[in-house]
């Protein structure tokens, strides 16, 4: 059971074989269905494992997931044997977000906003197993994941800014295309520059409220302006790469003689070949993935100023920055008053690194790391920034969205796709999908609340809010 350290921070002790306390970030209201959905389990499970260090941590969105919690976030100390775990990153590696601000307001849109996404969602390929533009021989792939969004940029997709204001600069150094199965890359030749389906989106939004101007001046954001979110990861290429490695890690947990509480948490030392071989192939699959929603960008770009008939200086699309949710990365953090160099799990969890730290993006470093948290169809999404609580406490860590509070089967049975599409134009809100069935299992309701999972983060000082945005407009897969 948990217990309760202040209004949004509660404890679970160490029992059995935990070799840390777990530690949740949620309220009163949301902490009941935390116990009932059996995530205390798996942040329990966590605990475990080799090499842990401070608290195995669960954000607000906390939901259940394949062996580790999604909005899960632990560090394992490399030196102490610490595990790398697939099951930590999960299957869409760098499932992310990017948001471009403009220089248009609502009003100069509203005549046109259908039109902008019957093209948004002709010009960007998105649904389940759906393929793009962008067709590739298999070295072409490697390409991709040696050099990340500089792949893209180098063949015109995009502009040089947009590199220095993504996570990474676009690329982690470590990726290593020779340690990728064929089955992979072979999924990964017709792949890029798509949205996909489920939970992935693009959406037009309205910024609706500032709450820290120096932020907002900053980021180049005011009241009114349109701003784009692109929300997808590196598709069936990184659910691929995570399958394979799955169950090299099962013969790895009878090699190096770990003991699980669950197979789900199949993992092996970061110094190990196999620890050293994932990690190679999932930086290769976090390439993929900026690489991809690089792709994307460039097509919105194109696609508003072709049907708002305005050069692309006087569109003012620039990336804002781009953040990535499902990554293990190799940080230097303090422990017990000293640096150490651990292996950072943040599994639907962003990086939220506090201000002056020097991997962020030298013209944000005075306000901290840009946070970009979506909310779903219909509901608020978030603009946050890093802080120094979150260095402290939870590895430059937090919430990545509202999380899921509902299966999708469920959703299913209380939602009918066409009657939600209905309610949202009610609101003004356009809606393109492949299906209803999407649109049904992406139902606000079968998700948190966007605004109490961001008060949660915001009140227990992990990332701060900044600025609030509103749909007007979203496409899905």
């Amino acid at each position: 059971m948990l217990r309760k350290i202040d209004d949004y921070r509660w404890l679970l002790p160490k029992t059995g074989d935990m070799k840390v306390e777990g530690l949740v970030y949620t309220s009163g209201e949301m902490q009941p269905y935390i116990e009932k959905e059996n995530v205390l389990n798996q942040i329990s499970n966590v605990a475990t494992l080799p090499g842990i260090v401070g608290r195995s941590m669960a954000m607000p969105d906390v939901h259940w997931g394949y062996g580790f919690p999604i909005g899960g976030v632990s560090a394992m100390d490399i030196e102490a044997g610490g595990v790398i775990s697939p099951g930590g990153v999960g299957y869409d590696i760098n499932c992310g977000i990017r948001v471009l601000r403009t220089n248009l307001k609502k009003e100069d849109i509203e005549n046109k906003l259908r039109e902008l996404v019957s093209a948004l969602f002709d010009n960007i390929p998105s649904g389940v197993g759906s393929t793009g533009r962008i067709k590739l021989s298999v070295s072409e792939v490697k390409g991709v994941l040696e050099n990340g969004s500089s792949w893209a940029l180098e063949r015109g997709y995009g502009e040089g800014e947009d590199i220095s204001h993504t996570e990474e600069n676009g690329r982690m150094s470590m990726a290593n295309p020779d340690k990728v199965g064929h089955r992979a890359l072979e999924r990964g030749r017709n792949q890029l520059g798509t949205l996909g389906a489920g939970n992935h989106f693009l959406e037009i939004q309205v910024v609706d409220e500032v709450y820290d101007k120096d932020v907002a001046e900053t980021l180049g954001i005011f009241p009114g302006q349109v701003t784009v979110m692109i929300h997808t990861g590196s598709r069936g290429f990184g659910y691929q790469v995570c399958d394979d490695y799955l169950k090299v890690m099962g013969g790895a947990v009878r090699k190096y003689d770990i003991r699980l509480p669950d197979r789900q948490l199949a993992c092996a030392p970061v110094k190990s070949d196999e620890g050293r071989d994932y990690l190679g192939a999932m930086a290769s699959a976090a390439n993929y993935a900026w690489a991809n929603r690089q792709c994307i960008m460039h097509w919105t770009r194109e696609t508003f100023c072709k049907v708002m008939d305005i050069a692309p200086v006087d569109a003012g699309m620039k990336l804002i920055y781009d953040v990535t949710h499902n990554i293990a990365k190799i940080e230097e953090h303090m422990v017990d008053g000293r640096k150490r160099k651990l292996c950072v799990h943040r599994k639907g969890a962003t990086r939220a690194f506090a201000p002056g730290h020097p991997d962020i993006p030298e013209d944000y470093r005075k306000i901290g790391q840009p946070v970009l948290i979506p909310g779903t169809m219909g509901t608020n999404s978030y603009i946050m920034t890093g802080t120094e609580t979150a260095m402290k406490e939870t590895w430059g860590s937090t919430c990545h969205g509202a999380g899921r509070m509902m299966s999708r089967s469920k959703a299913l049975k209380l939602t009918r796709g066409r009657e939600l599409q209905e309610q949202l134009e009610k609101k003004n809100i356009f809606v393109r999908a492949k299906s209803f069935k999407t649109l049904a299992e992406e139902a606000p309701d079968a998700y948190k609340d966007i605004n109490g999972v961001v008060k949660v983060c915001d009140r227990a000082g992990i990332s701060k809010k900044a600025v609030k945005l509103c749909p007007l407009a979203v496409i899905k897969g």
